[in-house]
């Protein structure tokens, strides 16, 4: 990737797709940062997609922060490797020095504009005799190096397009490859370190798909054996739009700060697209890995619904928590959003026991999409003790403290092995005890009295949860208030 910027979704797309493909065929998944265009680097950018890869569980095997055996990764500390090899091109012909002013190159863009024409390089230079060149050298003139594209290129088979060829010559100008302050453009440069770090094997957008007609020309002038090539269609938004960086909401740090999961995001952007033999949710990494053919890659543009994203993340909540030692990780990552949000309201020190907090994870599992829905509003009777007087109560039944009673009976009784199930059963008997009010009157108070709230679980999950104790304890103060 270039390092303008965050990971986004579409180059988690492409990381993906790499690594599952690397591990697939037993194989060595490297990350190497392209920072050529110096003027768009931003600082810090290399190291926070390198720990965004981290996260989302597919780190390089071989990286800037890794290191590895054909080093160095980042671009900009192989420039010599570059120079060589334009030197190399110059020496046989392929590249040309090229002494055309930004001014000239200007007028020609423009002129290309009014005519309606796409802008291109005419080649100006390509026909300067050796001495000429000698001459504008000693002149001290500023120049780059361009490669001669030559007309007939050979088709090429794309791992995902099949048969392609592009007449690059046709519709372009000679490309620059090597700019007047040293450093490549990617097409120089891609091709070197692919070479020389003994990639076989290039997934990538499809956007580089007509240059690669280009890039075989380089091989081919170097007389390198090229990798193979896949180009992965474009990723849009679910009306065919194309995703939008402005505000942001594609970034992985906007998903990892939110508490979106990793394994989510990977399920999500998979499921979208293609390379699997049917579209299923909820695959795990190793099942993305075990079931993908690249084969299976269609053309088509992959239409990404992040609308869908909290149901990806609801079913892999539900695996972590299922998990005992994943588990443990969620209880502490609960216990410290419950001090964040709730810790200026004096938070009883048992709420954050880790019997309670995973209990509370158990019976909320496949019920909650993010991990930080537990710490909303609706769920805040976990954490603090609502506030309800006996007055509110009683415009719901008369019979609050036959009610009252009733219920703290049946937890003194109950208190060894609560079960959601049983409770129910009980709570039911209970209601047949009272003189008038209805099961879902006392439903009503009940679930007031627990939550302060009108909507939420069931008054017996609720009870479970809090615990017998807790339960007892908020039926005494209502009583009493």
């Amino acid at each position: 990737p270039t390092i303008t910027g965050f990971l986004h979704l579409g180059g988690l797309r492409t990381a993906l797709y790499n690594y599952i493909f690397a591990k697939k065929h037993q194989g060595t998944f490297i990350l190497r940062v392209e920072d050529t265009d110096q003027n768009r680097v931003v600082p810090g950018a290399a190291e926070g997609i390198e720990d965004m890869l981290d996260w989302a569980g597919i780190p390089p095997d071989e990286s800037p922060g890794r290191g590895g055996p054909a080093g160095p990764y980042v671009q900009s500390r192989r420039l010599e490797l570059y120079g060589r090899a334009g030197a190399a091109l110059l020496a046989s012909g392929a590249a040309y020095r090229c002494f055309c002013s930004p001014q000239r190159l200007e007028l020609l863009r423009r002129d290309a504009l009014r005519r309606q024409q796409t802008p291109r390089y005419d080649n100006c230079c390509r026909h300067l005799t050796p001495a000429e060149v000698a001459q504008k050298l000693s002149q001290g003139l500023d120049c780059v190096i361009r490669f001669r594209l030559e007309k007939g290129v050979e088709p090429f088979q794309d791992l995902v397009y099949g048969w392609n060829k592009h007449e690059v010559a046709e519709v372009e100008g000679d490309p620059v490859i090597l700019k007047g302050d040293g450093f490549p453009t990617y097409h120089l440069a891609n091709v070197v370190d692919d070479h020389y770090m003994g990639i076989t094997h290039v997934l990538r957008g499809t956007e580089w798909l007509a240059s690669t007609s280009k890039h075989l020309l380089l091989y081919k002038a170097f007389g390198w054996e090229p990798p193979q090539f896949g180009h992965l269609p474009l990723l849009l938004n679910k009306d065919g739009g194309k995703l939008s960086k402005r505000q942001g909401d594609i970034f992985l740090e906007r998903f990892a700060r939110d508490g979106f999961l990793p394994e989510a995001l990977l399920d999500i952007v998979t499921n979208c697209g293609s390379g699997f033999a049917e579209k299923q949710m909820g695959r795990t990494l190793e099942e993305l890995i075990s079931q993908f053919e690249v084969g299976r890659i269609t053309t088509h543009s992959a239409l990404l619904d992040l609308e869908a994203l909290p149901e990806f993340n609801r079913i892999h909540l539900t695996r972590r928590i299922e998990n005992q030692g994943l588990r443990q990780e969620l209880v502490r990552e609960l216990q410290g959003l419950v001090e964040l949000v709730y810790g200026d309201q004096q938070v009883d020190p048992d709420v954050l026991e880790d019997e309670y907090v995973e209990r509370v994870l158990l019976l909320r599992k496949g019920h909650i999409s993010l991990l930080k829905n537990l710490v909303s509003s609706d769920y805040s009777y976990l954490w603090v003790r609502p506030s309800v007087s006996q007055q509110q109560l009683q415009t719901i039944s008369a019979e609050v403290d036959e009610i009252g009673k009733l219920v703290l009976g049946l937890m003194t009784r109950q208190a060894a092995a609560l079960t959601v199930e049983e409770l129910n059963k009980d709570l039911r008997s209970l209601q047949k005890q009272t003189r008038e009010t209805k099961y879902s009157s006392m439903m009503q108070l009940l679930r007031l009295v627990l939550s302060g709230r009108q909507h939420g679980p069931s008054v017996a999950e609720m009870m479970v949860m809090l615990g017998a104790e807790e339960v007892c304890g908020r039926i005494h103060r209502a009583l009493s208030s």
